[in-house]
């Protein structure tokens, strides 16, 4: 059989692999993205379980390329693609959902490994196997084309997600197409498998075969560089994710966009050498690096789509660099399963290093910087010419490299100035969480504030009757201040609170109150205990519910809430799964007949007011939105609250009539948010 008759053979099952084992990735973190808090964090701990598989797909192939002969090789695969098929469907059981203090990255692991495991191990082991026995089948040919078509099948995956297949489909849907096309996919792979078993050189051992003995095997240098590059490109590629995420929302399209560039580099760099330019993408990586540094020097405020830019420029340079380094250093054909084992070992390193390690190791977000930094020295190691590669002199720049990351992260854990200085940062699963003490010498002014992410959360004065009032998002005059001082009942009041904050709410408790705190993140009480005395101090009974709140208001029985105050932002991420039907279904199934929902929307980059007004009018609630401006003075920040009730006399009070403003005309041309359907772009502020 000739190269072209073999390749059409082989591509459709490359091709349909890759598109599969793409196409599963946003599809099952859609799926567990609201049991585990909506955290940007959920995404990255999925993308380790991808590499982490990935590379157990790699190291399978390359072990039966080697080890068996073609026919054991045919067998041993069809078995496992038959074992995969019987996982179907791959819909994860709501058994799986964290149950209080679970450890969430290792409960996703095991979540991912029992629903998706063997499936996607076999898919993962597509490319480099089919790859393998392509050349078997056409010595002369190269394989290299096929991990191109691979990376290609990967990147339309990702692509067609969140523009036809998540429109288009619901989530149960989108799993029964994916079983049916696995299907598609065990019986071009099964085809694939008759090629090698009727092949003439089936009794031919790969480790021999097509060899050529003159050849030198790769040195140890460049077998580690073939670990290093990618998993340079791996960690920026997870923590440039972790970045836009933070800042915007969690949702699948902020996953695929770093992912489809991250894919688009493989595709250039592996389909011939020419695309990659050396001087042309070092130049573009340097004057991308000095971007970001400069953006976070002068402290430079972004727009959303300035920030996705600006990010994903800097995320294409460093892959190009880092890949097209590494097709440099490419190995013959027959070395091509050990090679690709290589290179899933780097990218699964980089993913453990930004799910595991950092979390573990920093107390803030380091991953970006240090990422950038060890990528220049990897690239630099590449070059045969590079000072890094002749004589003491690589031990010099190599030490001056590293003693710059070791600045950097000294100077982040160090930030402020004379009258601003970080006390305390905490980092887990959640987030960042830095407590800031400003004005430390001017008693009016010194106060503590606590930042998550990107975004203020809380504030408390120190000193005098400053330290008991209000502030920051819920000041007197703000939505939720005007909720808890004009509810019709002022006593024995039951207020639930999604969201805990510094606990600056409980400075509205009374006594004979009740106050249900619903908070996600343990070091956010830890913090709100220990550095803040809201909580402390307050004269209502206070509870603090750990785990995400829809589910544990799910779970509980109704807590007939008089009030229920929603602010769960993190960072400047936006908590779709709190914003959607099914979750205002629970919250109102809470609440009694003549209760209140404040709601908190304050967000830079999102129009989440016309989302809001699109629910209310669904499940026929009345609405009042209440603009709050900032009082620096008093520590009172501008905010935007929407009041919800089912009762209109709350509303229709005068003080209530006075602070609302009058709701959008637009809001029509907003999708109805359901756990099914979120559309992100119809509410990006320009």
């Amino acid at each position: 059989m000739n190269k072209r008759d073999s390749l059409l053979i082989f591509a459709p099952a490359v091709f349909l692999g890759a598109f599969l084992l793409f196409q599963v990735q946003p599809l099952i973190g859609k799926y567990i993205l609201p049991w585990f808090g909506g955290s940007p964090e959920v995404w990255t701990t999925c993308m380790l379980f991808f590499q982490v598989f990935l590379l157990g797909g790699y190291a399978y192939a390359h072990f039966i390329a080697r080890y068996l002969k073609p026919r054991t090789q045919a067998i041993v695969h069809v078995v496992f693609i038959v074992a995969a098929l019987a996982m179907l469907p791959i819909i994860p059981s709501a058994g799986w959902k964290p149950q209080g203090a679970d450890l969430p990255t290792l409960r996703i692991l095991l979540l991912l490994s029992a629903c998706i495991g063997l499936p996607y191990f076999v898919l993962s082991a597509t490319g480099p196997l089919m790859q393998n026995w392509f050349h078997r089948t056409n010595p002369a040919a190269s394989p290299y084309r096929l991990y191109s078509l691979s990376n290609a099948g990967s990147l339309l995956a990702l692509i067609s997600y969140p523009f036809i297949i998540e429109p288009a489909f619901s989530r149960a849907t989108q799993a029964n197409i994916w079983s049916w096309s696995l299907g598609a996919f065990a019986v071009f792979a099964g085809v694939c498998a008759m090629r090698l078993w009727k092949s003439k050189s089936i009794d031919v051992p790969s480790k021999s075969r097509q060899t050529n003995l003159s050849e030198q095997p790769p040195k140890l240098g460049t077998r580690l560089l073939w670990l290093a590059l990618p998993a340079g490109a791996s960690v920026e590629l997870l923590a440039v994710t972790n970045k836009i995420c933070q800042d915007v929302a969690v949702i699948p399209f902020l996953w695929i966009l770093p992912l489809c560039i991250y894919l688009l580099s493989f595709i250039i760099c592996f389909h011939h050498e020419r695309w990659y330019v050396r001087p042309v993408f070092l130049g573009l990586f340097i004057l991308s690096i000095i971007t970001v540094a400069l953006v976070r020097a002068w402290n430079v405020d972004l727009s959303v789509i300035q920030q996705i830019i600006m990010y994903s420029a800097v995320l294409f340079a460093c892959c190009m660099v880092c890949h097209g380094e590494l097709y440099r250093l490419r190995p013959a054909p027959h070395r091509l399963t050990g090679y690709y084992l290589m290179i899933a070992t780097g990218g699964a390193i980089g993913g453990v290093f930004v799910a595991v390690i950092a979390p573990l190791v920093f107390n803030t977000y380091l991953e970006l910087h240090l990422g950038l930094l060890a990528c220049c020295l990897f690239v630099l190691l590449a070059d045969e010419k590079s000072v890094l590669r002749r004589g003491s002199r690589r031990w010099v720049w190599t030490g001056l490299i590293v003693a710059v990351g070791v600045a950097a992260i000294f100077a982040e854990g160090h930030r402020g100035d004379a009258n601003k200085i970080a006390v305390s940062n905490t980092r887990n699963f959640f987030g960042v969480l830095t407590v800031w003490e400003n004005d430390r010498n001017d008693p009016t002014k010194h106060r503590f504030v606590l930042q998550h992410g990107t975004t203020f959360h809380g504030l408390q004065f120190v000193a005098g009757t400053k330290r008991h009032k209000p502030t920051a998002y819920y000041g007197p005059t703000g939505g939720g201040g005007l909720a808890l001082r004009f509810f019709q009942r002022q006593e024995n009041r039951h207020i639930g609170v999604v969201g805990l904050g510094v606990g600056t709410i409980a400075a509205y408790g009374k006594k004979g109150d009740r106050i249900r705190f619903y908070e996600i993140n343990p070091d956010v009480e830890h913090v709100a205990r220990t550095r803040f005395s809201y909580l402390n101090d307050c004269q209502a009974d206070v509870d603090v519910i750990m785990g995400d709140a829809r589910l544990s208001m799910e779970a509980e029985p109704a807590q007939n809430f008089d009030l229920l105050i929603l602010d769960a932002f993190s960072s400047d991420a936006v908590p779709v799964h709190l914003l959607t039907v099914e979750a205002f279904e629970i919250f109102l199934r809470h609440l009694k007949s003549d209760g209140v929902i404040a709601m908190h929307v304050s967000t830079v980059h999102l129009d989440l007011q016309s989302v809001i007004w699109k629910m209310a009018r669904h499940l026929n609630l009345k609405t009042a939105w209440i603009q709050n401006d900032e009082n620096e003075a008093e520590g009172i920040f501008a905010s935007d609250w929407i009041i919800l009730t089912r009762d209109g006399s709350f509303i229709n009070q005068k003080v209530i009539q006075a602070a609302a403003t009058a709701p959008r005309s637009d809001f029509d041309r907003i999708d109805l948010w359901t756990d099914e359907h979120i559309n992100l772009f119809q509410i990006l502020k320009r």
